[in-house]
């Protein structure tokens, strides 16, 4: 096609987009415009109707990227936002209302996601794998990708069905009866949650650079609802992993990659404990070690996340707390507390997040590992009624992670704390003894202070996580209003008490948003969780790692570009991680066979808060 083609199919283009007439191609009258191009004169009866076909196209426009925006804020509750947005109810909503009414956070992913589509096939996407390539990288063990998200696009247009296919039975923690809602498989399922934001896509498109391909690397998505043991009971979930992974191995000579990220690592981590076992996937004491060669844990939650507890406990995390009264008011009327609380204690898999070790690792009244010690604060007080620093007299008793746990329970309804008890252990074992026991207690195959790693001494662990942005830590609460659960009256009856915010902090006192305090992390995951453990437990403390299974441990700074809505090539947040090029460069040369050039980098306090947790090594 000829420069002068193309530029006259590129204006024509523009002027359908923007929804301006397009010029005449007939006639010999046709007057003339700018450039010569020959224009079309018409009437403005037509005109005012082509002006509103333009507002027609914005309008279904924002109804589409509105339900898109749906979808996103449903399954990303370990992402970004958190809130469901009932659609019915923007129908009232104009343009101009959108920043009083939805959360900041929204409205600029409304923003940003219209902007990224342009970016979606850059070729920067697959920098990273072409530089190795040219390195002689190749693609040398086959690969397993573990996703958490199941890529819930519909658009929710009936808040009462769309709540009753979404929640899990109570009772037996599968589907409802008469529904079945499954997780989406394939790379389809995981690189893209819409168009423009990206998951696990950066990572694929750079293996694909190196030589993967569908027939040497794959992925294993699952419904993050579900109990850990019912992912088995209802999906053959693990039967299907144990032998995805020894294709795997069959057809290349070579024991795979595992990579895990977030809530995938204590997955595996129980899939590990489930493989060998003789009861259950009945592979061997030798299993792992036979069929696995690494396992990139990426950002793992293995010990909890903090947000967890209060939206299980209250329906309320950040970006709820943080809302205006307009927003709130919008909120509730989409999706109450009380639906937010059924919805989210219906999904055992999310309880799996609620912090792991008690005292000794989230800390007590006076003290907690990851303390500032300055201005007298502590985090140990996880849920206060006061400020941890303030001297103000409280009617109510402040709650350290523990007890906040047990308040959970004992107000909770007999359906969810049962499901609590038969599908989590949130202890410490302190001896090998104990470690040994737990070999035989699935409850305690999701927590690695409870149950060791395999004895696998050849295979590798990697534990690659983001540090340096704010993260949830712990909360201010008032006494609210109860709210009903289901059918008996909840005794649970406090909300976050959003009046209190410190603005500019003094040094050594946490930033505190809206009654949320805020502490070291990746966003959503506390250091204590995705780095404690990949240190002093699983280095130090030999009954946690009784093979003496290597372990490399790297942190990467949050240092966000400020041009990009994602973070950019050097970001450290949980989710954008993901679309790190050091990280892609990582996890490259590890699939590769070159994962024992790869060494240890530390720049947070992680080893001094190590260090400061109560749990030793009895030998």
């Amino acid at each position: 096609m000829a420069e002068g083609q193309r530029g006259g199919l590129r204006r024509r283009l523009g002027r359908m987009i923007s929804g301006t007439p397009s010029p005449s191609t007939s006639g010999t009258s046709t007057p003339t415009g700018k450039d010569g191009e020959e224009v079309k004169v018409v009437s403005k009866a037509k005109l005012d109707k082509l002006q509103k076909q333009k507002s027609t196209k914005r309008r279904s426009s924002l109804y589409f990227f509105l339900g898109g925006l749906v979808g996103l804020i449903v399954a990303l509750f370990f992402l970004q936002q958190n809130d469901v947005i009932h659609f019915d109810g923007l129908s009232t909503i104009g343009l101009d209302g959108l920043n009083n009414v939805l959360p900041a956070g929204i409205v600029r992913e409304l923003k940003d996601l219209s902007k990224a589509e342009r970016g979606v096939t850059n070729s920067d996407s697959f920098e990273v794998g072409l530089h190795l390539r040219s390195q002689g990288v190749r693609a040398h063990h086959p690969k397993e990708v573990v996703g958490s998200w199941t890529m819930m696009r519909a658009l929710v247009l009936d808040q009462a069905s769309w709540k009753k296919h979404i929640m899990l039975d109570k009772e037996t923690g599968l589907d409802p009866p008469g529904i079945k809602l499954r997780a989406a498989q394939g790379f389809d399922a995981t690189d893209f949650f819409i168009t423009g934001y990206w998951i696990w896509n950066k990572i694929l498109e750079n293996l694909a650079s190196i030589g993967y391909d569908p027939t040497n690397a794959f992925t294993a998505a699952y419904d993050w609802r579900l109990a850990y043991h019912h992912l088995e009971v209802r999906d053959q979930y693990f039967t299907r992993l144990k032998n995805y992974i020894e294709v795997a191995q069959k057809t290349s000579g070579l024991k795979p990659v595992l990579v895990s990220h977030s809530m995938d690592g204590q997955v595996l981590f129980y899939f590990m404990k489930w493989v060998e076992h003789k009861d259950h996937g009945n592979g061997g004491p030798r299993w792992v070690e036979d069929h696995i060669d690494s396992w990139i844990n990426i950002s793992g939650s293995m010990l909890g996340t903090a947000k967890d507890m209060p939206a299980v406990l209250s329906g309320e995390m950040k970006d709820t707390a943080q809302l205006n009264a307009a927003a709130v008011y919008g909120t509730e009327k989409f999706l109450s507390r009380e639906d937010r609380v059924e919805i989210f204690q219906s999904w055992p898999g999310l309880s799996s997040m609620i912090p792991k070790g008690g005292t000794a690792i989230w800390g007590n009244m006076t003290w907690a590992p990851d303390d500032i010690y300055a201005n007298n604060h502590t985090y140990g007080p996880f849920i206060s009624f006061k400020p941890p620093w303030s001297s103000t007299l409280t009617p109510r008793q402040n709650l350290t992670m523990s007890q906040s746990l047990d308040f959970l329970l004992e107000n909770s309804q007999d359906w969810y704390s049962d499901m609590i008890h038969q599908s989590y252990s949130h202890s410490i074992a302190h001896t090998a003894k104990e470690v040994e026991i737990n070999e035989h207690r699935p409850q305690a195959w999701v927590n690695p202070l409870e149950a060791r790693l395999p004895k696998a001494p050849s295979m590798k662990i990697y534990c690659f996580y983001g540090i340096g942005k704010p993260t949830e830590r712990a909360y201010l609460y008032k006494e609210g209003q109860s709210f009903r659960q289901a059918s008996k009256d909840s005794k649970i009856n406090i909300t976050i008490d959003t009046s209190f915010n410190t603005g500019s902090p003094p040094l050594g006192t946490p930033e505190v948003d809206h009654g949320v305090i805020f502490g070291e992390g990746d966003g959503t995951v506390n250091i204590l969780s995705t780095g404690y453990i990949c240190s002093k437990p699983w280095r130090n403390i030999k009954r946690y790692n009784p093979s003496g299974i290597k372990i490399t441990t790297r942190e990467m700074l949050h240092e966000p570009d400020s041009y990009s809505p994602r973070g950019g090539p050097n970001t450290g947040d949980h989710v954008d991680i993901l679309g790190r090029a050091s990280l892609n460069d990582l996890i490259l040369r590890i699939a590769g066979g070159k994962g024992d050039e790869i060494e240890d980098s530390y720049k947070s306090r992680i080893w001094e808060i190590a260090e400061r947790v109560q749990i030793c090594d009895e030998e």
